[in-house]
């Protein structure tokens, strides 16, 4: 696997090494991102180099770490990883998430072919195919605590939350954190931290 530096380890640790180890990362990221720096540093030779879209199913899951949602979704009893349009992971998305549970909950992943069906997804990625369809995805997701993900260009500033962008070949990623407060999600201080971009503005397209 690739070294990653500072933060952005603790973003990129496969599901698998975190389930169990960490008990509370929300107030100790300093003390993990040490921890992963050592784990990185003992697999660096070991594994082949991660695929774009592994690295990207692997911040889904990271992004639902260091996301808070309303208490109403306390009630789920799983916790959906969504993915709206043409799915560009394959079998990826579910075997990096196979297993995995965030707060608390089974992780499960969805494939929806409508932003009406979005029912109680935590998160939903939304397929670059649909982009000239983007302005009333959102306006349909307006109403809901769903955290929304993308890699389609001018994601955030369209209003999108998180948009994947690669930077030196590298996976980062952009925040629209006025798009995730409207919603009613708490973006960790953390996870601001390492995001290439991070935008506060009220209005989509600034």
């Amino acid at each position: 696997m690739k070294r990653f530096s500072g933060s952005d380890s603790l973003l990129c640790i496969p599901p698998t090494r975190v389930r169990g180890r960490v008990p509370r990362l929300w107030y100790r990221p300093m003390l993990v991102v040490a921890w992963v720096l050592l784990w990185t540093a003992g697999i660096h030779a070991q594994q082949p180099k991660p695929t774009e879209y592994k690295v990207k199913a692997t911040y889904l899951y990271n992004f639902g770490r260091f996301v808070r949602w309303p208490v109403t979704a306390a009630q789920d009893k799983s916790f959906p990883i969504c993915v709206l349009g043409q799915d560009p992971f394959g079998p990826t998305l579910d075997s990096t998430l196979a297993g995995e549970a965030l707060d608390g909950k089974p992780v499960v992943v969805r494939r929806i072919s409508r932003a009406q069906d979005v029912g109680d997804c935590r998160i939903l990625f939304i397929s670059s195919a649909e982009e000239s369809h983007l302005k009333q995805i959102l306006v349909a997701l307006e109403k809901t605590d769903v955290l929304t993900v993308s890699d389609m260009p001018d994601f955030s500033r369209q209003g999108g939350m998180i948009q994947f962008v690669l930077e030196a070949g590298k996976v980062r990623f952009e925040i629209n954190l006025a798009s995730a407060e409207a919603a009613k999600l708490i973006v960790s201080a953390d996870l601001l931290k390492v995001a290439a971009t991070v935008r506060k503005n009220e209005q989509p397209g600034d």
